[in-house]
C-alpha cells in the first residue's frame, strides 16, 4: 500500500518520505496489513509541526496526532501511538475479562433413611 503524504505550510522532502517509510516498516512486525495510510505534516503558526496519521487496518482505524517543536519528533511521538494502539488490538482477542467459569456441583450424598427411622 501507497504512502500518502499530505504538507499543510510545509514541502514534503524526501527525507521526511522516507522517514515515514521506515517508521511504517517497522511497524510491519505486528504482520497487520495497512489498508490505507494517510499522513497530514503541517507547521502551526506557534511554530510547532503537527504530525496527523490515519490508517486503515482490517477490523478499524488507528488515528494517532503528535505536536512537537522538531518535525521528526513529532514523526517519532506518531509512531509511539501507532505501535501502541497495535500492540492493544493485537492482544484484544487474548485479553482476560470477566472469567464465567464454571461453579463446581455440589456433589450428591446417598442417604439411607431406612436405618435412621428405624431406631
Amino acid at each position: 500500500m501507497t504512502l500518502e503524504i499530505t504538507g499543510k505550510n510545509i514541502d514534503v522532502t524526501p527525507a521526511i518520505r522516507e522517514r515515514f517509510e521506515f517508521k511504517f516498516n517497522k511497524l510491519e512486525k505486528f504482520q497487520v496489513p495497512f489498508i490505507k495510510k494517510h499522513v497530514v505534516i503541517g507547521q502551526e503558526p506557534n511554530k510547532l509541526f503537527k504530525v496527523e496519521v490515519t490508517t486503515a487496518i482490517p477490523g478499524g482505524q488507528l488515528v494517532a496526532s503528535a505536536e512537537h517543536e522538531d518535525l521528526f519528533g513529532a514523526i517519532t511521538e506518531v509512531y509511539q501511538k501507532l505501535e501502541r494502539q497495535l500492540k492493544k488490538q493485537a492482544h484484544k482477542p487474548t485479553a482476560r475479562r470477566a472469567s464465567h467459569s464454571e461453579k463446581p456441583e455440589l456433589a450428591e450424598e446417598e442417604v439411607d433413611l431406612t436405618e435412621e427411622f428405624e431406631e
